[in-house]
């Protein structure tokens, strides 16, 4: 949920974007008072917001009068480094590893305490996990998170360790001490895994994407039911995937664009 914005001062940018960001994935479409709670801004304030995005189409207005995201935004986002260089680029190698693996592969960035999915690759047979392409799930809690966490700059994760961490199941590791030793663990042995931390009955591997100078820019990461007993037998086909995504990158490292990736990550 957006922050509180509809304090004096407050600029029309952060009211702006406070009204988008009342849009999530568990809120993909909100009637005009939702939006106005979630954002923290006056109802009169949002109604006069949320009238000028429809009409510039980054809003759309429903039949039932509930808004959601408009096409001027999806178009938009299309630009963004994650979708135009590292989705594009990662694409291929995420489905040769699902076709090897048979099972979820996912792509995420580190964004703030969050691992944000940039994409998912799945099919019929795999078990079905709350992830989804452009969707956020906690850093603790699930494989490429761990695996983003364990390199992130140590100030970085001496900050995550001091919050309150969400205990998503009973096998969830919120405990700082316990969490410590097992990013110290990841870094130790180059890959990540979780138990049944984020949802019951699955369990996770990943592996981080490093870039030509060392510095972790994603991670690569697959979910499955029956990983629990022998992950480390999926850590070969992650680490060559996660080889050959960095070499891309750093083939396609002139590209515009790349510092915005870097930066992301």
């Amino acid at each position: 949920m957006a922050g509180r914005t509809g304090t004096p001062g407050a600029s029309v940018t952060s009211r702006l974007l406070a009204v988008l960001g009342a849009f999530d994935a568990a809120h993909p479409a909100l009637t005009l008072s939702e939006i106005a709670r979630r954002s923290g801004l006056p109802l009169a304030t949002t109604h006069r917001l949320v009238a000028e995005l429809v009409a510039g189409r980054a809003l759309a207005r429903a039949a039932d009068s509930r808004y959601t995201i408009g096409v001027r935004l999806w178009e938009a986002g299309l630009l963004s480094p994650l979708h135009t260089r590292l989705r594009e680029v990662a694409l291929p190698y995420l489905q040769e590893l699902h076709t090897a693996v048979r099972e979820n592969v996912h792509l995420a960035v580190r964004d703030g305490d969050e691992a944000l999915y940039v994409e998912k690759v799945t099919g019929h047979r795999s078990v079905p996990t709350v992830s989804r392409a452009g969707g956020r799930l906690p850093l603790h809690a699930t494989g490429v998170g761990k695996a983003l966490l364990a390199y992130a700059p140590p100030e970085v994760v001496a900050a995550h360790l001091r919050r309150p961490l969400r205990r998503c199941t009973a096998y969830t590791v919120t405990e700082p001490g316990r969490l410590a030793r097992e990013l110290a663990t990841v870094r130790e042995r180059g890959w990540a895994r979780t138990h049944e931390e984020m949802t019951l009955g699955s369990c996770s591997v990943a592996v981080p994407v490093r870039g030509a100078d060392g510095a972790v820019q994603a991670a690569i990461g697959v979910v499955g039911h029956s990983l629990g007993a022998a992950p480390q037998r999926l850590v070969p086909a992650l680490l060559a995937a996660a080889e050959r995504v960095a070499a891309r990158l750093a083939e396609t490292a002139h590209v515009p664009g790349d510092a915005a990736l870097r930066q992301s990550a």
